[in-house]
């Protein structure tokens, strides 16, 4: 991943403890260099962790109180009106007042600019220190601080390439959002200028609920609605890696390469309400698979979603209790001789 441009500045609680305060990089007007192989290394960690964690995606509000100034920011940098250091300072100061009230958020704030194949995004990370232990040159064990990339509580991302797209679906802001980070959350789309869209659990969910459907309809045998489940899950992981948005089309020509478009007219004809792009929710995703089992003449196979709503295991007795019986089956059983 080619680092374009790269800068850390530092966020301090004042003395009296009351609001942030911002200490640029020093020479701000010059950037790391962009072979600065430690700084890559730093970043593309960071990335790493990014794409695992629960996040919010929208995109910039065009009017109205939600809008802020970050867009016009972009375009001026972009343009070469301001440079990338002008750029993360005004960011940063602008985090600061937004956050003043969140003390616990000081540490070094990283700010990057990167491609990746045809895209280009812009990454803001907010990284702590920690004590760690090392070993200096006379083989003696010393204090030796190091920067925790693996725990993120702030961070946010701007695909910059669908940005300049103008596509009008396309979600290309998001910012961390776990559970109990409520008001950092709420403070970084406040400092980003945007209008949350895309609820990336509930698309997930529905999407799952859709390809569950699909294959329930095609009515597919056990190994072959296990290929699909992989073949889904695996397309969804490779761009949760990738810090990307899953495009239905593009599964649509995964889960059947004989019929590209036969899972994406289903769910477009079913009307599901999907977006066309659907960033991946890692949790959701963990908990689906199927069950499957054969025996003495009973084959049974379900998506794990299904247990605890319309099926119910009974483990006392070992028994599997079907709620909503699939329709092909009820006809199948009501049919009088």
């Amino acid at each position: 991943m080619p680092l374009l441009q790269s800068i850390v500045h530092r966020l301090d609680p004042t003395l009296d403890g009351e609001r942030l305060t911002l200490t640029a990089a020093p020479q701000s007007e010059q950037a790391a260099p962009s072979d600065d192989s430690v700084m890559a290394s730093l970043v593309g960690a960071l990335n790493d962790t990014y794409n695992t964690k629960p996040k919010g995606w929208g995109r910039f509000a065009e009017e109205g109180e939600q809008a802020g100034p970050l867009a016009m920011w972009l375009r001026d940098y972009l343009a070469g009106d301001k440079s990338f250091a002008e750029l993360s300072v005004a960011l940063a100061e602008r985090l600061a007042k937004q956050l003043q009230e969140q003390l616990s958020v000081s540490g070094y704030l990283v700010f990057s600019h990167q491609r990746q194949g045809d895209t280009e995004t812009l990454l803001m990370a907010l990284v702590h220190q920690r004590e760690g232990i090392g070993i200096n040159e006379g083989h003696h064990a010393v204090p030796a601080a190091q920067l925790n990339t693996g725990q993120l509580t702030l961070a946010a991302r701007i695909n910059l390439t669908q940005w300049q797209s103008e596509a009008p679906s396309a979600q290309y802001v998001s910012f961390l959002k776990d559970r109990g980070g409520k008001k950092l959350a709420e403070g970084l789309v406040a400092l980003l200028g945007m209008e949350e869209g895309v609820d990336a659990p509930a698309e997930t969910r529905t999407l799952l609920k859709a390809f569950s459907d699909y294959v329930e309809k095609e009515d597919y045998d056990d190994e072959v609605s296990r290929e699909k489940t992989d073949t889904l899950v695996d397309y969804a992981n490779e761009q949760l890696r990738r810090g990307e948005p899953m495009t239905l089309e593009e599964l649509s020509g995964l889960v059947d390469e004989q019929q590209p478009k036969a899972f994406y007219d289903h769910i477009r004809n079913a009307d599901y309400g999907l977006s066309p792009e659907i960033p991946p929710d890692k949790r959701t995703l963990s908990q689906f698979r199927r069950f499957t089992g054969r025996a003495g003449g009973v084959s049974i196979s379900f998506d794990s979603h299904l247990l605890g709503s319309s099926i119910e295991y009974d483990a006392t007795q070992d028994r599997l209790i079907i709620k909503q019986v699939p329709k092909q089956l009820r006809e199948q059983l009501t049919k009088k001789d």
